[in-house]
C-alpha cells in the first residue's frame, strides 16, 4: 500500500506503507538510536508523536512481548528508510509490520530519512500527518496544518495507569536476564538473576512510567507502589513511603499544574525524591522554575552529559522535547549536569533537601549504562534519611 507523510510546512514524503491501514496526526521527530524500536513504540513519552528512525534498516530482529515499556503502544506513526524483509532473532514473537498492524499504527518506508531529519533540525519539530489510506497529498498537508500540536495539552492523563498497583508483587518481571549455564533444561527466555529483598517502600507517581524504570527500582531493593498522576499528596503519604519517585511522561510539562501542586506539597514532607525526564521538569517547576520547548528535542542513545561536580561525562539515552530554564531556578537549586551538545539542563539537585533529578534515562535498555548508578544513589539517599 502507498503511504504519505505530510508536514505543516507543505513538505510531502511518499513511500510504501506498512503496519496498519490507518491515518494519524502527530509531532514529527527523529530518534538517532540504532536499536530499540519496540521500546520506542511502547514508551508513553512518545504519545502523539510520529517517530522517524535515522538508522537506515529497522525491524531486522522483530518484536518480542517481554521488552515492552508499558501496557500499550503510544506513537502515532513510524517512519523508516527501509523495513527489513527478514526477521531473525530467537526471542522474536512477531515482525514489526505485524506488531504495528495489530496495534493500529501506520508506518511508512522508502522515505529519505536523512532529508527529513535535516529538515527537522533546521526548521524544528513540526506537526505532521501520516496515512496509509488513499488520499491526495494536498489533503494530507491540510490535515497536518489543522492539527493543534502538543503545546498546552495534557497527555499524561491518557497514558497514566488509572488505578494504583504494587509493581511486580510476585517478583516475576524485574530480575535481570541471564544466560543458560551448564546443562540446565529450561526456557532460555526465562533465566534471571536473583532479586534482593524489597525492603524499602517507595511511591512512584506514574506520568507515563517506563516499565524498565520500575524493574531497576525493584532491582535496587525498592518495594514500588505505582499511583496515577492525579493522586494527591495526602493519598501518596498514606502509603508511608520512604522515598518518592517522579516518572517520565509525554507532552508539555507546563500543562501539568495539578501535578506540580502535588509535588510542591510532597517536597514539604522532607521525603527523599528522585525524578526522571518529565519528573525532572515537574520538579523544576515545583522549585519555582519554568520550562521551554526545544527546537527539535533530544531523542537517541548517544547524548553526552557532563556531571559538573565530578567532571565525568556520561553517554546517555534521551527522549524529550522540553527543558528546564536554568535562569528561572532559585538559588537553592543547583544545576549539576548539562548537555554538552547545547548546554541545556540535564540534572538538578536541591542544596538542602534530599531531592535530585535528571533529564535523561538511566534505565535505558537498549542504551548506554553509564547512568545506571543513579538508582543506587537514590537508594543510598533514602537509606541515609531513614
Amino acid at each position: 500500500m502507498k503511504a504519505i507523510l505530510a508536514l505543516e510546512d507543505g513538505s510531502v514524503f511518499q513511500g510504501a506503507g506498512f503496519g496498519a491501514q490507518a491515518s494519524s496526526c502527530g509531532e514529527v521527530c527523529f530518534n538517532t538510536s540504532m536499536t530499540g524500536y519496540q521500546e520506542i513504540l511502547t514508551d508513553p513519552s512518545y504519545k502523539a508523536q510520529i517517530v522517524t528512525m535515522t538508522y537506515p534498516l529497522i525491524g531486522n530482529y522483530g518484536v518480542n512481548e517481554q521488552d515492552v515499556e508499558s501496557w500499550q503502544t503510544h506513537v502515532s506513526g513510524f517512519v523508516v528508510r527501509e523495513l527489513s524483509p527478514i526477521v531473525s532473532n530467537w526471542r522474536s514473537d512477531s515482525s514489526l509490520h505485524e506488531y504495528l498492524a495489530k496495534h493500529g499504527i501506520p508506518g511508512i518506508q522508502g522515505v529519505d530519512t536523512r532529508a527529513l531529519t535535516k529538515k527537522l533540525r533546521v526548521r524544528g519539530a513540526m506537526n505532521g500527518f501520516l496515512t496509509t489510506e488513499p488520499m491526495s497529498a494536498e489533503a494530507a498537508v491540510a490535515r497536518a496544518k489543522a492539527w493543534p500540536g502538543l503545546e498546552g495539552v495534557d497527555y499524561v492523563k491518557e497514558v497514566t495507569h488509572q488505578q494504583p498497583f504494587l509493581w511486580d508483587a510476585d517478583d516475576s518481571r524485574s530480575a535481570r536476564f541471564n544466560l543458560v549455564r551448564g546443562n540446565v533444561v529450561q526456557d532460555a527466555r526465562q533465566v534471571r538473576d536473583p532479586l534482593p529483598p524489597a525492603d524499602i517502600p517507595i511511591v512512584a507517581l506514574d506520568f507515563g512510567m517506563k516499565y524498565n524504570i520500575a524493574r531497576q527500582l525493584r532491582q535496587e531493593g525498592f518495594k514500588v507502589q505505582i499511583v496515577p498522576a492525579t493522586t494527591t499528596a495526602a493519598e501518596v503519604l498514606k502509603y508511608k513511603p520512604a522515598g518518592i519517585f517522579l516518572s517520565n511522561g509525554p507532552g508539555d510539562p507546563s500543562a501539568l499544574s495539578y501535578v506540580v501542586s502535588t509535588v510542591n506539597d510532597l517536597l514539604r514532607s522532607g521525603i527523599p525524591m528522585f525524578g526522571i525526564c518529565l519528573g525532572h521538569q515537574i520538579l523544576g517547576q515545583a522549585f519555582g522554575g519554568k520550562t521551554f520547548k526545544l527546537k527539535f528535542g533530544h531523542r537517541g542513545g548517544n547524548q553526552p552529559v557532563k556531571d559538573l561536580s565530578s567532571g565525568k561525562v556520561e553517554i546517555t539515552s534521551q527522549n524529550h522535547g522540553y527543558a528546564v530554564d536554568p535562569q528561572s531556578l532559585p538559588s537553592d537549586v543547583h544545576v549539576d549536569r548539562v548537555n554538552l551538545n547545547d548546554q541545556t539542563v540535564e540534572g538538578l539537585r536541591h542544596r538542602t533537601r534530599p531531592v535530585f533529578s535528571v533529564q535523561y534515562h538511566p534505565e535505558a535498555s537498549p542504551g548506554p549504562h553509564d547512568s545506571a548508578p543513579l538508582f543506587r544513589e537514590f537508594r543510598d539517599l533514602v537509606a541515609a534519611k531513614g
